[in-house]
């Protein structure tokens, strides 16, 4: 086997054709004969360039509405053959099946008939069999076969044409991202199935777990400048950072695609007929709220903490307009996601070259399913999505006092807030705004004391006299173990609280809400975050 292999024949099969007219020009011009099915057979020929028909070489037609068209041995016989094997040689010969020295390759496009939403029937003929046969034959012999399946790669081709072949190392290349796509259609086939509910009950935590994405960007860098980062897209059309159109800004790091995705994900959970902003910082809320404007949700999210929010990332669940635009302009600010804005908004984040804005077009889903993923030494873990929502109807009141209307409206904002707080979490919240919040503690106790000197520092830094915790209410992500927490809570001024309950100190708990007057409810429901 010599290191470089001349491209003598070629056989071509794309669904994507983009370029293909291009590259069969250049291909021939440099003598290559060329060999093609269907409608990339067609698209070649009638751009005037000889191209013979794989029936043609098989001496069988297409049969089957296609399905049976290069699962042949003439085809594969003219990939798999060694050629420097004596008893390869002399089967080709025998059999008149030529060496087949460059298969070019994409697959029907089953992903993109999946997204579009395609039945059933129409996504079952949308799995190709002979392209994945083909690609995989070529790149088990890259040692004599060149295979390629993304059109990225078809200058590269025609310029080792033009110098007498590819190298080995080229082929080496060109089969590893072969197998890869291979396995990612597989992977993409086999999640259909499983979200279709066809997989039985293999069909939620399969034996062969199989993911699939495609690589979007190279970052900079990852977490910290010495690792290194990619982003990769799935299939999945949630709105989110996959789905955004940057519209302005500097390239997005490893940090700021994590921060943003969770800032979306967290607007996306308050009410979307009202107007809601989330800022958010390495991954935690340093401010959330509610108002009757996006400018108004904006200020009070920002008073929460406005230390934080400087380098925050910015989430907004409707149209962004001019003054809120110009709000967020007034400090920096790394990201902007939204649904929409409008074109003053625009004008004013263009002020700002470097800042990030990201427009979806649309919110996800929160009661979506779907699963989540982490990799940690030796393998993954696989969950559902925290798709977990409470209701008024669903709080058990078990104190002597019920919360008021105003207090509950805001327990259910500061809990479906605190759902996206890293565990420990407690959240502080007034007139649907964030007015404390702790994350990420070891202990319950140092995030509702850390969550009430973030309202001190904060009332400082506005000027008031009393920090925005009095009269507040308080949300736990998971029960109190000790009343020390709620008492801690209470001395910052709450006045009604919201935890899953489940403590074996419940009772001790809820007398302590008892004896200072508290209302409390129980969710059911914790939302551990890590």
């Amino acid at each position: 086997m010599s290191t470089s292999q001349p491209l003598r024949r070629a056989l071509l099969s794309v669904s994507d054709k983009s370029g293909l007219v291009e590259f069969a020009k250049a291909l021939a011009d440099e003598g290559v004969e060329l060999i093609s099915t269907g409608g990339t057979a067609r698209a070649i020929r009638e751009a005037g360039v000889d191209v013979k028909d794989v029936s043609d070489v098989t001496g069988f037609p297409e049969m089957m509405d296609g399905r049976v068209k290069t699962l042949h041995p003439k085809i594969h016989g003219g990939l798999l053959g060694l050629r420097d094997e004596a008893s390869h040689a002399q089967a080709m010969s025998e059999h008149d099946i030529a060496p087949i020295d460059l298969v070019v390759v994409n697959l029907y496009p089953f992903e993109a008939t999946v997204a579009r939403g395609a039945g059933q029937a129409e996504t079952i003929e949308n799995i190709d069999i002979g392209g994945p046969a083909m690609i995989r034959s070529a790149a088990k012999n890259h040692g004599y076969v060149t295979v390629i399946v993304d059109p990225v790669d078809y200058d590269a081709v025609v310029a080792a044409v033009k110098q007498g072949g590819t190298d080995l190392a080229f082929r080496q290349r060109c089969a590893a991202k072969a197998y890869a796509r291979t396995a990612a259609y597989d992977a993409a086939i086999s999640s259909w199935f499983r979200d279709e509910g066809l997989a039985g009950d293999d069909g939620i935590f399969p034996e062969q777990l199989s993911v699939s994405a495609t690589k979007a960007q190279v970052l900079r860098y990852g977490e910290n400048p010495h690792q290194q980062a990619a982003f990769y897209k799935t299939a999945a059309t949630r709105p989110g950072i996959a789905t955004a159109k940057q519209v302005q800004g500097k390239e997005l790091s490893y940090n700021n695609l994590n921060d943003t995705d969770a800032a979306y994900e967290l607007v996306a959970e308050l009410d979307r007929d009202k107007p809601a902003i989330a800022i958010i910082k390495h991954a935690n809320p340093c401010g959330v709220a509610v108002g009757d404007t996006l400018a108004q949700a904006y200020q009070s999210a920002y008073e929460c903490d406005s230390v934080s929010a400087f380098g925050g990332i910015i989430a907004a669940n409707q149209k962004l307009d001019k003054a809120t635009a110009e709000a967020i302009t007034s400090i920096f600010t790394e990201v902007v996601i939204a649904p929409d804005a409008d074109e003053d908004a625009l004008a004013v984040f263009a002020a700002k070259k470097n800042l990030r804005l990201l427009l979806t077009g649309g919110l996800p889903d929160v009661n979506e399913g779907g699963m989540t993923i982490k990799s940690v030494a030796g393998g993954y873990l696989l969950q559902s999505r925290d798709n977990g929502r409470i209701s008024i109807n669903d709080l058990k009141v078990v104190t002597k006092r019920a919360p008021t209307d105003a207090e509950m409206r805001d327990l259910l904002f500061a809990f479906q807030v605190g759902k996206h707080v890293k565990s420990n979490t407690i959240v502080y919240a007034k007139n649907l705004a964030t007015v404390g919040v702790g994350a990420g503690q070891m202990s319950r106790l140092d995030s509702a004391r850390i969550a009430a000197r973030k309202a001190e520092d904060a009332a400082e830094a506005l000027g008031l006299s009393k920090p925005r915790t009095q009269g507040c209410v308080v949300a736990s992500d998971a029960f109190f173990p000790f009343a020390d927490g709620l008492l801690a809570a209470a001395a910052a001024g709450a006045t009604a609280v919201i935890q899953p309950g489940g403590s074996m100190r419940d009772d001790e708990v809820i007398a302590a809400a008892d004896d200072k007057g508290l209302a409390m409810v129980l969710t059911g429901m914790r939302h551990f975050r890590h």
